[in-house]
Parts: C-alpha cells; sequence; structure tokens
C-alpha cells in the first residue's frame, strides 16, 4: 500500500518527509497551499479535521499531528533504529525531546502569524514579536546544552526527535540569530549535511510560507 503525506512547504509536515527519508521509506507527496484555503475542502479536512498538514496516509489509515506520526512510524517500523522503546535507557529523553519539539513549534506558530500571516502592519504587535523571539531562543538554549556534550540529542546517537527538533531550528533560524548559540549552530551543520535532509530539502518545494532568510520584529 501507497504511503501518501499530504504537505505544504515550509510546514511541520517537513518533519514527515525527513524522517521517511530518515527510515529509506517510499511514499508519495501531495502538495498543498497554505494561503489558498484547499486545505478547507471537505475531502481534505476528512483527512485532517483542523484543516492543517501533515496528514499522513499509511497501512490503512489517516494520522495528522506530526508527534504522533513520528511514534506511529518507529513504533511500526522498528527496524530503522530511530525510536527508543519502553524498557529502554533513553526512552524518557526521547519522549521528552518528542514533546519538547511541540513547545518550540508553539512559538513558532505565533511568530509565523505576527510576522507573515497577519498581511497588515497594525494586526501585528512588536511587542509580541521581541517576546516570542526572545522565549524561542530560550529553547533554543535548552538544545545548546545538550548539543554541547554530544552530538545528537541522545547520546546513543541519532534518533526520529533529531528530526523533530531539527525542523524546529530549521525555521527558528529565521527569528533566532543562528549564529547565536554556537553549539546549536554546529549542530544544525551536522542535521543539514545528512544525505536524509538533502533529500527533504528536494521534496519540500518552492517557498510557501518562510521567502526571507531571517525576520526581525520592528522598534516601537
Amino acid at each position: 500500500m501507497t504511503i501518501r503525506l499530504h504537505h505544504v512547504a515550509g510546514a511541520r509536515s517537513f518533519r514527515t518527509i525527513w524522517l521517511l527519508h530518515e527510515m529509506g521509506l517510499d511514499f508519495e507527496i501531495v502538495h498543498h497551499s497554505f494561503f489558498d484555503r484547499s486545505m478547507r475542502s471537505p475531502d481534505f479536512l476528512a483527512l485532517s479535521p483542523a484543516g492543517r498538514v501533515p496528514a499522513l496516509e499509511i497501512d490503512g489509515r489517516v494520522l495528522f499531528e506530526s508527534g504522533a506520526i513520528t511514534e506511529y512510524l518507529v513504533e511500526t517500523r522498528p527496524g530503522c533504529g530511530l525510536g527508543r522503546f519502553p524498557g529502554e535507557a533513553e526512552r524518557v529523553e526521547w519522549l521528552e525531546w518528542l514533546h519538547f519539539a511541540e513547545t518550540i513549534g508553539q512559538h513558532l506558530a505565533i511568530l509565523t502569524q505576527q510576522h507573515i500571516v497577519l498581511r497588515e502592519d497594525w494586526m501585528r504587535s512588536p511587542t509580541v514579536m521581541r517576546l516570542e523571539a526572545r522565549r524561542l531562543e530560550k529553547t533554543f538554549e535548552v538544545i545548546e546544552r545538550v548539543v554541547t556534550r554530544h552530538d545528537w540529542l541522545l547520546p546513543s546517537g541519532f534518533s526520529a526527535v533529531d528530526t523533530n527538533i531539527g525542523y524546529g531550528l530549521h525555521v527558528g533560524r529565521r527569528f533566532v540569530p543562528p549564529g547565536l548559540l554556537p553549539g546549536v549552530a554546529a549542530y544544525y551543520e551536522r542535521l543539514a549535511a545528512r544525505p536524509a535532509f538533502s533529500r527533504a530539502l528536494a521534496d519540500d518545494g518552492p517557498p510557501e510560507i518562510y521567502r526571507r532568510d531571517f525576520y526581525e520584529a520592528p522598534d516601537g
């Protein structure tokens, strides 16, 4: 049965593209637009009730939360070696990072709304922009403390949580200066050097959401 991923360029579904490539799985991508309301159609809402991506058609079911997709993929295909399972020494840390990716995602969502989704300047809040950028930076500081001790988030090596956290860094570098935290910058370079990351970038599609290299909060 074909694995089919519904995706918007630059969105959280990039996590799933990257992980599928890391696992060496064959899949097809259905590209959608963030702005044309096509994800509000009845057909798409039947796949993803919130009208968002990812939506992954796999094994006769549809999953629409990227963290749950990560957990499902590594648990149903454990031979990939990218999960950490109950009873294993790093299970708790693996779960912590999996869910910490959502904390990062919340700050990214607010920054994306403020800088990109709200089209008129009067709708935006420079205060919110600066506050959320600082909060995002604090989450990066958590990563910094870990990746200065070992190459990946877990001492044993690369795992699926590196793709989820790595996506947060991939987008977050547009809101937090990349050179601010040298350990995070080096970690991102290691992630970007992975062949699966390069393949995911090639599959991502033309920029749909993030069209600038950096979004800076205005003064005032």
